[in-house]
């Protein structure tokens, strides 16, 4: 890249309403191959979904949108009440179907807190917990080796190194909930013959924060392509409500409060979408640095955590392998 001026966020500053423009045609487009009458958008209070929910509105009407808040015990009572809040403002239908029945039936809570147990043997009712990146993620070899945070019913934190076979069964265990929400959506696709919109952002999609059938499953995902800082613009064109744009991104899995940084990026959400950026345009580490607050070594580091999810996130987009037996 050769750049002409500083290196800011203004590289990422776009043209919203001629964005909007032709989300909506596209969305059009899309539902008419597809042959399908309307959209269903799993609605987390959020706002990456509340603008595509907002899009989907522009593009086939507010009556033929669905706004689907499937709530467990678990969830943060904002996200149910800010997504009733964005559906009334839209117009569209909002339906609440809460999945802890589901999710208890299927172990999803049981099979957690049994991997939890196995490292912090005194977990248990009343406990809390929530999965965290190391502090110092940047500064340090830039690994991702994850750590339990858990909190105990009298209030006691603590924080335990998590071993690799703790991990994945408490990452599996959760990663039930993504997956049970994207089937109960495309239980309402096939009831009313509406396609399903996916609702990750371009730093999402590109480093792979999203569970493989579950809520990486779509039949659409118009804002897959937009930089966080980019989904802020829309919503703000679009009108979404002061209080989702406010919002801290959270993740909504865990029974401890956490946000996306700390479990997943490592970074703020506006220097992910920087260092994403300046890797992909070969903005010189300088650059970034002066633009982002990070030193020239942690932008190497931000470079390499960067590129070693991609490396993460190339099973999650892989379609699945065909044995047809013709080259």
């Amino acid at each position: 890249m050769n750049v002409t001026a500083p290196f800011s966020p203004a590289v990422l500053q776009i043209d919203a309403a001629a964005e909007v423009d032709r989300l909506v045609a596209a969305i059009r487009n899309a539902l008419r191959d597809m042959r399908r009458r309307g959209v269903i958008v799993g609605m987390s209070g959020g706002v990456d979904s509340s603008v595509v929910a907002a899009l989907a509105a522009q593009a086939v009407g507010p009556q033929r949108v669905i706004g689907l808040m499937l709530p467990e015990p678990e969830s943060s009572d904002d996200s149910l009440a800010l997504g009733q809040q964005l559906a009334a403002a839209l117009g569209i239908r909002a339906i609440v179907e809460a999945i802890g029945a589901i999710l208890t039936a299927a172990g999803c809570y049981r099979r957690r807190d049994e991997a939890v147990r196995s490292i912090v043997p005194e977990y248990g009712e009343g406990w809390r917990c929530k999965i965290v990146l190391p502090e110092d993620l940047v500064a340090g070899a830039g690994y991702a080796i994850y750590a339990i945070v858990v909190r105990s019913p009298s209030g006691d934190e603590r924080r335990v190194r998590l071993p690799l076979d703790a991990y994945l069964g408490v990452l599996a265990a959760t990663n039930m909930k993504q997956r049970v929400r994207t089937l109960v959506e495309y239980t309402y696709a096939d009831r009313y013959h509406y396609a399903v919109a996916g609702t990750p952002n371009r730093l999402e999609y590109d480093q792979g924060f999203f569970v493989k059938q579950g809520d990486g499953a779509a039949d659409f995902k118009p804002i897959a392509h937009l930089y966080k800082s980019q989904v802020y613009q829309l919503a703000e064109y679009l009108g979404i409500p002061e209080a989702i744009r406010m919002r801290q991104p959270t993740t909504d899995t865990y029974p401890l409060e956490q946000s996306q940084e700390e479990f997943y990026f490592g970074l703020s959400l506006e220097q992910t979408d920087l260092c994403l950026y300046a890797l992909d345009h070969d903005v010189p580490t300088d650059a970034v640095g002066e633009a982002t607050g990070l030193t020239p070594d942690q932008v190497v580091q931000a470079f390499r955590m960067i590129e070693r999810k991609r490396e993460v996130a190339r099973y999650l987009h892989m379609a699945p392998a065909l044995f047809d037996g013709h080259d």
